[in-house]
């Protein structure tokens, strides 16, 4: 059974930076892809970021240039690099992994930005 733990997060100011971290129970390199998705309250979940087995990444507007996504194969980890943070960023960042039509989230960690 896969399980992704999602650590960090927590409140920011605007224009502050956060990271927030995935582990893996498995080889990430197991997945097709890695990634990043948000809600934020009474809004659809969106993609904020992936990074597949090849290392190719993938930003949302609204995050280029701000956030960044990278990980650590040793450490079964990828992470999310989050600066510049605007109030909008606030929501629930979930981790998602995926391989062929499996997909596997973790919990969600909390991202607040006000002032």
């Amino acid at each position: 059974q896969v399980q992704l733990v999602e650590s960090g997060g927590g409140l920011s100011w605007p224009g502050g930076s956060l990271s927030i971290s995935c582990t893996s129970n498995e080889n990430i390199f197991f997945f097709n892809t890695m990634g990043w998705y948000r809600r934020a309250p009474g809004k659809e979940r969106e993609l904020v970021a992936d990074i597949n087995v090849g290392g190719v990444t993938n930003y949302a507007e609204s995050v280029r240039g701000r956030f960044t996504i990278d990980r650590d194969g040793p450490k079964k980890t990828i992470y999310l690099r989050m600066n510049s943070l605007k109030p909008e960023d606030t929501a629930m960042y979930y981790c998602n992994a995926r391989v062929l039509s499996r997909s596997y989230w973790g919990q969600g960690t909390q991202v607040t930005v006000q002032g």
